[in-house]
């Protein structure tokens, strides 16, 4: 199938801003432009989309200048999905919005500080990046005079919240109830979801290759690399190895998207969904890939997590990620005098409201949104005698 043109009328099951479930707080509508483009450019402009830029992937920020961060993933993430979202008559601007939202609650060094925060958390009610993403454009950023946080659509936010617990689900009100009622979020969310997952594979690939984590001969054990390899190799043997493997990378990428968007408009002719809702209430996702991409895609995710996020350089950094989380959180947990001013405050007020689980949640905040390499000043400070305060 051909690409929607630009401006190309939406599909009735996708998101239509006039059909939006709205706000949290009522807005007059925007001029000369949509509700989901509103979303986007808050999104963009937020305070945790900039801190991004200096927050892990999987190598720490400080270690090399051409590896992924947070940032440039979601960057990635979102013009990925926005090809599936143009191809499919789908919601743009919606599908844009979610990538590059869906990481702004992550913390510092990545996974190995959410395990850390989340073990820290434990007995007040845990840490997920996910639901800090929430959190983070419902409550923590500060911007606008009319509420806290973003005010984002019922859709942004839908596809923000990838998952939750029943309980944390219960908790949720409207935003809650799919998870309950084990229905799926709309199709530009299901998109963005997915095209996640495609990001951060292939592109764990080159910044492995990059940091001399993994060699071409083990990554040809993978069939999808292999089969692409060989094929840039026919065609071009000379242009080296650097452009070999770019452009092995970016053929992995339009294998998976294109077969991406066959797969789900397949789905799609065979449900006829006449609307966003139909969509929600399938008991499965519509946005998914065929069965043989989807085996050589874990095939892929099976390798990097054995050759590269359970590399020892990669643990022995993780390993002190952690510490340095851990720390801070027993620290300030302590002693919530040893924060900023403003977040001293706020933990202060969150104790007085909601006791000792507050004060927690007001410490986690204060971690989540740290950057890597602002994390380890804050440790310096505390930890380190000759470090200046």
């Amino acid at each position: 199938m051909s690409a929607a043109p630009a401006g190309a009328v939406l599909a009735p099951y996708a998101a239509h801003d006039e059909q939006s479930r709205g706000r949290r707080f009522p807005e007059s509508r925007p001029e000369f432009r949509g509700e989901y483009q509103r979303d986007r450019d808050r999104i963009i402009h937020s305070n945790a989309f900039r801190r991004l830029v200096y927050k892990t992937q999987v190598f720490v920020n400080h270690e090399g200048d051409l590896y992924r961060t947070r940032v440039t993933h979601s960057i990635e993430v979102a013009q990925i999905a926005r090809s599936v979202a143009l191809a499919l008559h789908l919601n743009e601007a919606l599908t844009e919005a979610i990538s590059l939202a869906h990481d702004l609650g992550h913390t510092p060094f990545g996974h190995a500080g959410q395990d850390a925060l989340n073990e820290c958390m434990r007995d007040y009610g845990g840490f997920e990046h996910n639901m800090q993403s929430l959190r983070v454009v419902d409550e923590l950023e500060e911007h606008y005079a009319q509420f806290r946080g973003l005010n984002l659509t019922f859709e942004c936010r839908e596809g923000i919240l990838k998952h939750a617990s029943v309980r944390n689900a219960r908790e949720l009100g409207e935003l809650g109830e799919r998870f309950l009622n084990r229905h799926q979020p709309g199709l530009e969310a299901q998109i963005a979801n997915l095209a996640d997952e495609i990001a951060y594979n292939n592109h764990d690939v080159d910044d492995g290759i990059r940091a001399q984590l993994i060699d071409l001969p083990a990554l040809r054990q993978v069939r999808m690399f292999r089969r692409q390899h060989d094929e840039v190799i026919r065609q071009y043997p000379d242009v080296g190895e650097r452009r070999t493997v770019h452009e092995t990378i970016r053929r992995m990428i339009n294998y998976i998207v294109v077969d991406f968007i066959h797969t789900t408009q397949q789905q799609l002719d065979g449900l006829k969904p006449r609307s966003i809702d139909e969509v929600r209430a399938h008991a499965k996702p519509l946005a998914v890939l065929s069965e043989a991409c989807s085996e050589e895609h874990l095939e892929l995710k099976l390798f990097l997590r054995e050759h590269v996020y359970r590399h020892y350089k990669v643990l022995r950094m993780t390993s002190k990620a952690r510490r340095v989380l851990q720390q801070l959180f027993e620290a300030f947990f302590k002693d919530v005098s040893l924060m900023p001013t403003e977040h001293r405050d706020r933990a202060l007020a969150a104790e007085k409201a909601g006791g000792v689980a507050g004060k927690a949640r007001a410490v986690a905040d204060y971690i989540a949104g740290m950057t890597d390499r602002y994390a380890i000043l804050e440790h310096r400070r505390l930890f380190d005698p000759g470090e200046r305060t």
